[in-house]
């Protein structure tokens, strides 16, 4: 890491507004032309509700990941173990301003890392999110099912470790 890449390290309960805030930001950046402004409003309010990070932030078996350049939060991830063989990865967002540079990639790095003993990631992607699953993919992800959440076709996908 040089000096000018963001700190990734587990968040902090001081870090939950910023972790909503960056979520909001990125979901009205991603999902707005998929769900519409209003929908975003009312889905993040639901899945980015500040007790529910709290909980997820305290959940065993999990990496609850903030990045932080000039301090910042300008990424956060979130994932756990399913079971002893299966990490899930719940979310991985980038503010605009900071896409493009490798901090995506670091953070997923840094989740496997924490739990080197899964075998198998899985995720899903909104089918019509072009720049997530171009990312999933150039990860090395593959299409495991589709299904719908929040009215919108979404792709599940997998990759098998080692």
């Amino acid at each position: 890491m040089n000096d000018d890449e963001p700190l990734i390290r587990p968040a902090a309960e001081d870090d939950l507004d910023a972790v909503q805030a960056l979520l909001r930001e990125t979901w009205h950046q991603v999902y707005d032309a998929i769900l519409g402004a209003e929908k975003v409003d009312e889905v993040t309010a639901r899945w980015h509700d500040r007790a529910l990070l709290a909980r997820e932030l305290r959940q065993a078996h999990s990496s609850f990941l903030v990045a932080c350049a000039d301090g910042e939060v300008v990424a956060h991830g979130f994932a756990y173990l399913r079971d002893p063989a299966t990490l899930v990865v719940s979310r991985l967002y980038v503010r605009p301003t900071h896409q493009r540079r490798g901090i995506g990639a670091r953070l997923f790095a840094t989740m496997r890392a924490r739990h080197a003993g899964a075998q198998t990631v899985r995720l899903f992607a909104a089918a019509d999110n072009t720049a997530g699953l171009a990312f999933w993919r150039g990860a090395g992800f593959a299409v495991a099912g589709e299904g719908i959440e929040e009215g919108a076709r979404v792709l599940h996908l997998e990759k098998r470790l080692g």
